[in-house]
């Protein structure tokens, strides 16, 4: 089993890398997320998943660890193989991929290229306690005051601005719950545009 290769980066795509490894060149597939992180011009290491069938030996590889763990829970659903876990990771970075599952967005799911809506409800139903109790990751239900780093950093931005707390926290709590997986740039722009 590979778990890491470290080495020069000998050629580079957004869906795959040749890690050059003491003159052996490891054929990589990689997400888009992961891609973005790679500089070609530095030494690169990658944590790697190797999946051996009766007709190949593939390397996945991820710049975090947490990308890896999602993967290996994602190929673990029926109806999700390797390649489509990787469309996954390169459409949303696996916070996302735990806020979508936790949130039970069945409509974010499904909008990945090859996940139907059986496929997308599977993976919610099968990983949903795993990433909450794993992972910690809050539904918003139970969110609390203090509960979501991101909600707290968006209202403090708000406040910044001149917006009242009380005020601000209210509609940035509206826009996460309408869209769980949102950037705190988009909650902020959002916001503005509703204060």
């Amino acid at each position: 089993m590979i778990a890491f290769v470290k080495g020069k980066v000998f050629e580079i795509s957004p869906t795959h890398i040749i890690v050059d490894n003491h003159e052996i060149g490891y054929f990589i597939r990689i997400s888009l997320n992961t891609y973005a992180k790679i500089n070609p011009e530095k030494p690169v290491f990658l944590y790697t998943e190797q999946i051996v069938r009766e007709d190949a030996n593939l390397l996945y590889g991820f710049y975090e660890p947490l990308e890896k763990e999602i993967f290996k829970l994602l190929i673990s659903v029926s109806g999700i193989g390797p390649n489509t876990a990787m469309l996954i990771l390169s459409s949303m970075d696996a916070e996302e991929i735990q806020q979508v599952i936790a949130s039970e967005d069945v409509g974010r799911l499904k909008s990945v290229k090859g996940i139907g809506p059986k496929t997308a409800q599977r993976a919610i139903i099968e990983l949903k306690d795993k990433i909450l109790k794993t992972y910690a990751v809050q539904t918003q239900e139970g969110m609390g005051q203090s509960a979501s780093p991101v909600l707290n950093e968006a209202v403090s931005a708000l406040e910044a601005l001149g917006y009242p707390k009380k005020r601000a926290d209210k509609v940035v709590r509206n826009i996460i719950k309408e869209n769980p997986s949102i950037s705190i740039e988009n909650i902020i722009k959002n916001a503005l545009k509703r204060l």
